[in-house]
């Protein structure tokens, strides 16, 4: 994205010929309206635009959560754009002039990047639509079985029969899809981990 239509036309051309689909917008405002803003791909932004400059507009994907890998370019770069660029969800800072080679070898890593994170993100909803299955008590079993709490505690804390408890558990387990305890805590972390590795773009907590 860059408001000069010579950039954006020698990156068309440059990104085409490696063998990638593009699109190309002209200001901020028209690739937020864009239907296919979602899809699987990279960003490649100019920080300096007209209207939503490309720092805001990375702050705008990151309160939407979106996943897109940004390719920051500026001909004005900065340490202080670099580091707030790179803390607004950008993955790569490269500064105007610079080579086709260079780029796309950067574009490259970020689709490599993409395609890990929408796979987290993918199993991160299937976790998610399957702590929705439990019932409130189940999930205060859960809580206290990921803690370590022996059952005979947890049925003490809950006023519940051993057996109760352990019948919760196995319902827990058989509704996660998981096959012990130690997977049920691997999937409530993959809940609290950014897939992306990006400080400044954690996901909201479940």
């Amino acid at each position: 994205m860059d408001d000069d239509p010579a950039v954006r036309e020698a990156l068309e051309v440059l990104v085409s010929v490696s063998g990638y689909p593009v699109q190309s917008f002209a200001h901020a405002e028209e690739f937020l309206a864009s239907p296919d803003l979602n899809e699987p791909g990279c960003l490649i932004l100019d920080l300096r635009m007209p209207g939503m400059n490309g720092l805001e507009l990375q702050r705008e994907l990151l309160r939407r959560h979106n996943p897109l890998p940004i390719i920051v370019l500026s001909a004005h770069a900065d340490l202080s754009a670099a580091v707030q660029s790179m803390r607004a969800g950008a993955v790569d800072f490269i500064q105007k002039p610079f080579s086709g080679m260079e780029l796309m070898d950067r574009v490259r890593e970020a689709l490599r990047l993409n395609a890990e994170w929408r796979a987290a993100l993918q199993e991160r909803e299937l976790i998610e639509s399957r702590l929705a299955l439990l019932t409130t008590r189940e999930r205060e079993v859960l809580n206290m079985m990921v803690d370590g709490v022996p059952t005979k505690v947890i049925a003490r804390r809950l006023g519940s029969s051993f057996y109760t408890v352990q019948n919760q558990r196995s319902s827990i387990l058989r509704k996660l899809k998981a096959d012990s305890v130690v997977n049920l805590v691997g999937m409530l972390l993959k809940l609290r981990q950014d897939p992306r590795g990006i400080a400044g773009r954690q996901l909201p907590p479940p």
